[in-house]
């Protein structure tokens, strides 16, 4: 199952290791962009809009489990011992 993306109250967790801050996170999107080409060819995007956004996969960084990537609360999540990630300092 795929986690779903954590809006501004929660983040990810990892309930396999604890991992709260690295993730290798996989989006297909769908954009509409504004490119400006200069005389010399280059160009830079000046609009993005996004029309479809689908969260693929979520993976932890730390021990590689897609299957325990679970949404938390941000409050909560930060009370946890966990979120000091594990031994090793890897944070």
């Amino acid at each position: 199952m795929t986690a779903a993306h954590p809006d501004a109250t929660q983040r990810w967790r990892c309930a396999g290791c604890g991992n709260l801050t690295r993730f290798d996170v996989s989006t297909s999107r769908r954009t509409t962009e504004f490119w400006h080409f200069d005389l010399a060819g280059d160009h830079v995007v000046e609009e993005q809009q996004v029309e479809q956004e689908r969260l693929e996969s979520v993976t932890c960084r730390w021990c590689g489990r897609s299957d325990a990537i679970q949404v938390v609360d941000r409050n909560a999540a930060a009370g946890d011992p966990a979120a000091d990630g594990p031994v090793g300092g890897r944070g």
